[in-house]
């Protein structure tokens, strides 16, 4: 990401750039970025973007060839193609030999670092990783978007706020506009404003909910599932994120009984490390592995029920949350 930031105040761009990784706020962030200092805004002669995974590459190819109008560039962005995934032959022959007059930019969630393509890009441009950021990192980042509006919050209404977005900048971008347009008068954002305000993300309350399972909090349990029916969830995507819930506990607790490392477990799984030690790791140790192994087997059972006509989807995974807290 700094050489990007380099790039662009030296005025020395680079022909090739690949954004990649999970985090799609700062994958947007940096495309928009390198955009606005290729070409200036609303010229659409010179700026092409393609996005999604039936772009025609023959197009691009031809494009990328095209002389640009009355400018210095032309710059084309792919996003989200797959090409990165499913290799792709003849733009790895583009981006070897792009001509002086283009820039290309790719912006993809997923890649493959064997692949030709990614080769061919780190070869002859630069690929940066837009990864979930840690804890710190996403502190930091809050309290410069509250100080541009001379806000500030205190340290336990950090913590509560992080803890209902979950890692995603785009959710936590959200929230804290909200928190700065409610606090307009005020300076101080308190733990009492995060309450009031802030939307608890759906992959936290299943959190909740498999800990109040854990901790045979049957009522509490059947609250939040009440309460995500209320907010018009699906019930076979609760579902869903219930059996992934229980995967990654499972997943969790057979490496830490391996005696992996909590970097080695984050890496292997995809969690991030701070959810990781804060949340998946004490509530994995609340269960045995049979437990695990018996509620993954209870969703797949549930799921096929639901799916054969043998029960409705809302009290299947009514019976899923009472048979595992009673």
């Amino acid at each position: 990401m700094k050489r990007i930031v380099q790039d662009i105040k030296s005025g020395q761009l680079g022909r090739l750039y690949l954004l990649y990784g999970e985090e799609a706020y700062l994958r947007r962030q940096y495309r928009e970025k390198l955009q606005k200092a290729l070409v200036p805004e609303g010229d659409t002669m010179n700026c092409s973007v393609y996005s999604g995974r039936d772009i025609n590459e023959n197009e691009v190819v031809d494009l990328a060839g095209t002389m640009p109008f009355f400018a210095e560039h032309r710059v084309i962005i792919v996003e989200n193609s797959g090409w990165f995934k499913s290799g792709n032959e003849q733009i790895a022959a583009l981006v070897k030999a792009l001509p002086d007059t283009t820039c290309m930019i790719f912006v993809e969630e997923e890649v493959d670092k064997r692949g030709r393509l990614f080769k061919a890009v780190t070869a002859n441009g630069y690929a940066a990783l837009c990864e979930l950021q840690d804890e710190e990192t996403l502190k930091k980042w809050v309290m410069g978007l509250l100080k541009k509006e001379n806000k500030s919050i205190t340290s336990e209404a950090l913590g509560l706020l992080l803890d209902r977005t979950g890692t995603n900048m785009e959710n936590i971008r959200r929230e804290v506009e909200k928190l700065i347009c409610y606090k307009y008068d005020e300076e101080g954002i308190v733990a009492a404003d995060v309450e009031e305000l802030c939307i608890v993300q759906i992959q936290n309350q299943i959190f909740d909910m498999v800990e109040a399972v854990a901790q045979k909090k049957q009522k509490q349990a059947l609250s939040l599932y009440y309460n995500l029916l209320a907010l018009k969830e699906a019930p076979m995507k609760i579902l869903a994120l219930i059996a992934r819930q229980f995967h990654m506990l499972l997943q969790v607790k057979e490496m830490k009984g391996r005696g992996y490392q909590e970097s080695d477990i984050a890496r292997q799984t995809g969690l991030n490390p701070y959810y990781l030690k804060k949340k998946y790791i004490p509530q994995a140790a609340q269960f045995k592995l049979a437990q695990l192994e018996a509620a993954l087997r209870a969703c797949v059972e549930a799921e096929e029920s639901v799916k054969t006509g043998r029960m409705p989807d809302v009290l299947s995974v009514e019976l899923i949350i009472v048979s595992l807290s009673a």
